[in-house]
């Protein structure tokens, strides 16, 4: 399995460093990219460089390189995530705006008509944003605001990431144990 995880500027990068090592640690080949705004909030958020998080991924590419190769079709993956995915970038996707490699690896996921996932993390949300999603949606991509469930009773921060983290992953079709799940 190859993945493109995309970090960008939205709240919650907890959860797009989450990904990385649960994806790790279940063997997943990840092509990294962060916006400039998303190494910011990992900084801000995490404490931790962009050199940490470029450790955490197979694969890095600085968000300037439209020639990297997440930027074409011809590279075969089985989809991406953009955990968190801010409104900017969910505008850019969402209106094919692709100034970006974050922008421009999602539109090729949808041209391609792989497996797209945007965490969006924002709130409330506008009109506009929801228009946008609604626009994504239509075309298969999964919207998966980060709204923990509280079922499974979590004991931790780390438990309610791990809640989402393991949802995200369901959306691929890769087993695993990360959440707790309903019996």
């Amino acid at each position: 399995m190859k993945l493109i995880v995309g970090i960008s500027g939205g709240s919650g990068a907890i959860y797009g460093i989450a990904l990385l090592e649960a994806l790790k640690r279940l063997g997943v080949e990840t092509h990294l990219v962060v916006s400039s705004m998303g190494e910011y909030v990992v900084k801000h958020e995490c404490e931790i460089e962009l050199s940490e998080l470029i450790g955490m991924a197979s694969f890095y590419y600085d968000n300037m390189d439209l020639a990297a190769a997440i930027s074409s079709g011809s590279f075969k993956t089985d989809g991406m995530v953009i955990i968190p995915c801010s409104m900017k970038t969910l505008s850019s996707v969402a209106n094919g705006f692709s100034d970006n490699l974050l922008s421009r690896a999602a539109d090729v996921i949808i041209k391609e008509r792989r497996k797209l996932v945007i965490v969006a993390r924002e709130t409330p949300l506008s009109s506009i944003h929801l228009e946008n999603m609604l626009k994504l949606s239509k075309i298969g991509v999964t919207i998966m605001p980060p709204s923990p469930g509280f079922y499974n009773n979590p004991q931790s921060i780390s438990d309610i990431v791990s809640g989402i983290v393991g949802r995200v992953i369901d959306q691929f079709g890769i087993e695993n144990e990360i959440a707790k799940r309903w019996s």
